[in-house]
C-alpha cells in the first residue's frame, strides 16, 4: 500500500469512518436530534465494551429522562455514580429523576449537591428551577422565590419560569413583586394564561387590601 493510501485510511479511522463507508453512530448527536431510543442503544453498546464510560452513562440517562423513564434513569445514574461519585452530570440526573418520581427530599439533596459541584454548570438554571418547584410542593414559598429568582437570572427569557416566580411570591403574599414577575412573564409571552390570571388575582387582592 502506498504512503498516500495509508494516510487516507488512517484519516478515515480517526474520523470514525471505516474503509467500507460506514459512520460510527454518535450517541450525543442522536440525542441532540431527538432520537432518544437510538441514542440509548448506542450507549448500551458502548457500555458493554467500556463499562466505565461516563460520557455514555450521561447520554444514556439524559435519553431515558427525555422518554419519561425516570426509574430506569435513576438506576443507571446510581450505577454510574459508583464509578465516579462526583460526576456533576449524573448528580443532576439523580435530582431530575427523583423530582419526577415525587421524591422531593432526595431530589433537593441531589440538586443542592450539583450547585456545589458545578456552580457554573450547563444545567444550573434548570436545577434552580426544579428546586423552586420542590419548595412550592413543600409550601416553602420564600425559598421557592429565591430559587426561581436565581433560575431566571441565568435564563431570563423563559416566560413560564417568571410565571412560577410570580406564583411563589403570590403564595408568600408578596403581591407587588408577584405582579412584577407576572408582568415580565406576559412581556415574554402575552398568551400565557397562568401569568395573566395570577396578575389579575394579585391586583384584585391589592385593591381589596388597600
Amino acid at each position: 500500500m502506498k504512503i498516500k493510501q495509508i494516510f487516507f485510511v488512517l484519516a478515515l479511522v480517526l474520523t470514525g469512518v471505516s474503509v467500507f463507508g460506514q459512520v460510527k453512530p454518535d450517541a450525543l448527536v442522536l440525542y441532540n436530534n431527538g432520537q432518544y431510543n437510538k441514542a440509548i442503544k448506542v450507549c448500551r453498546g458502548e457500555l458493554a465494551s467500556m463499562p466505565k464510560n461516563m460520557d455514555s452513562y450521561s447520554v444514556l440517562t439524559w435519553s431515558l429522562l427525555k422518554l419519561g423513564k425516570y426509574t430506569e434513569a435513576l438506576d443507571e445514574a446510581e450505577k454510574a455514580l459508583k464509578i465516579s461519585r462526583y460526576d456533576a452530570r449524573l448528580v443532576e440526573v439523580m435530582g431530575e429523576a427523583s423530582y419526577h418520581l415525587g421524591k422531593n427530599s432526595d431530589a433537593l439533596k441531589w440538586f443542592q449537591e450539583y450547585v456545589v459541584l458545578a456552580p457554573a454548570g450547563t444545567r444550573i438554571d434548570v436545577v434552580y428551577y426544579y428546586m423552586g418547584e420542590i419548595f412550592i410542593r413543600l409550601g416553602e414559598y420564600n425559598h421557592a422565590d429565591i430559587s426561581f429568582t436565581t433560575a431566571v437570572h441565568y435564563s431570563p427569557h423563559i416566560a413560564r419560569w417568571w410565571a412560577r416566580l410570580g406564583y411563589a411570591r403570590e403564595m408568600a403574599k408578596d403581591y407587588t413583586y408577584a405582579i412584577a414577575a407576572y408582568k415580565k412573564a406576559l412581556s415574554l409571552n402575552p398568551a400565557l394564561s397562568d401569568a395573566k390570571r395570577g396578575k389579575d388575582r394579585c391586583e384584585k387582592l391589592l385593591r381589596s387590601n388597600g
